[in-house]
């Protein structure tokens, strides 16, 4: 009789569980679908952005702007910015973006690099707090729905920085939203700013002039003053980007997470309503056999 007690009282526990892991897997649906749409809106300006640089890009203009330079020989100090979600129950998500920044942090300091560390989310922080590592900035205050703001909140001090020769670099862990399954830590160079690749990598590798094609710009008031209006809009929208990719990818990796609970728990539902038939049957026989036995005692 306890047995069976024991078996239904975890029967209604895990059916409370799957519960509140099928409300959560659909509140995470809900909210994928609207980060999904702020990836898809980000993209068709940082790709104008991209395009006028690249045309406008010159070996003499990257000289002119502090933003292109690259340093010489290994990158003295480098800022590394590391995001992650502020809310957990979506699998290895947030551990293997914090594990990559933690690879690159030792990768850049086995090269003599010095590495300032920048956090944004709570899980980030609490793992670099747990392996003792020393955190520049931190910041807990953006959610799921990240804003142009607050990208230009978390570079516009590393732009500065970086224009005055403090630093030599600024990288970005974040994750890449490729599908709802598939949200791998990705590693962005944010400063300097590289010459972003040609559309066309057939027209990029031809050496033919009738194959490549060249933007006709009338540039005013001059392809200095555009590429130097530009390249901070640039470098704040990359960072904006990885706000809004990681926010995304995390509402996939959390309804993924919780699809896989809610189906594990059916499965453990049905397990154990088996074992409660079988206990239950098992004492309904033993119960008619002592009545059985108790009627035959008596009529002998």
């Amino acid at each position: 009789m306890a047995r069976t007690r024991e078996l239904r009282r975890r029967i209604r526990s895990v059916q409370s569980t799957r519960q509140i892991t099928k409300t959560m897997e659909m509140v995470a649906t809900s909210k994928l679908k609207r980060a999904q749409d702020r990836v898809v809106a980000a993209r068709p300006y940082a790709e104008a952005l991209a395009k006028v640089i690249s045309d406008l890009y010159t070996p003499d203009l990257a000289e002119r702007f502090p933003l292109l330079r690259r340093p010489a020989g290994v990158p003295r100090k480098v800022a590394l910015l590391v995001i992650t979600s502020n809310r957990g129950l979506c699998g290895a998500f947030n551990s293997n973006l914090s594990r990559e920044g933690r690879r690159l942090i030792q990768d850049l300091e086995a090269r003599g690099s010095e590495v300032e560390l920048h956090l944004v989310g709570r899980k980030g922080i609490g793992y670099f707090r747990y392996v003792g590592r020393a955190i520049a900035t931190q910041r807990q205050d953006i959610g799921d729905r990240p804003s142009a703001a607050q990208a230009a909140e978390l570079v516009t001090t590393l732009m500065a920085r970086f224009a005055a020769g403090e630093l030599d670099g600024v990288e970005v862990v974040f994750a890449k939203f490729v599908s709802a399954l598939s949200t791998p830590p990705n590693l962005l160079t944010v400063l300097p700013v590289e010459r972003p690749a040609d559309r066309d990598p057939a027209a990029r590798r031809s050496t033919d002039p009738s194959i490549r094609t060249a933007a006709n710009y009338i540039l005013r008031p001059s392809a200095e003053e555009i590429v130097g209006a530009i390249l901070p809009l640039y470098v704040r929208n990359a960072v904006y980007r990885a706000l809004v990719e990681t926010a995304a990818s995390e509402q996939g990796a959390r309804r993924t997470a919780m699809k896989n609970a809610t189906d594990s728990a059916g499965d453990m539902i049905d397990t154990l309503r088996r074992t409660y038939n079988r206990a239950r049957q098992a004492q309904i026989t033993q119960e008619l056999a002592e009545i059985v036995g108790g009627a035959e005692a008596l009529k002998g």
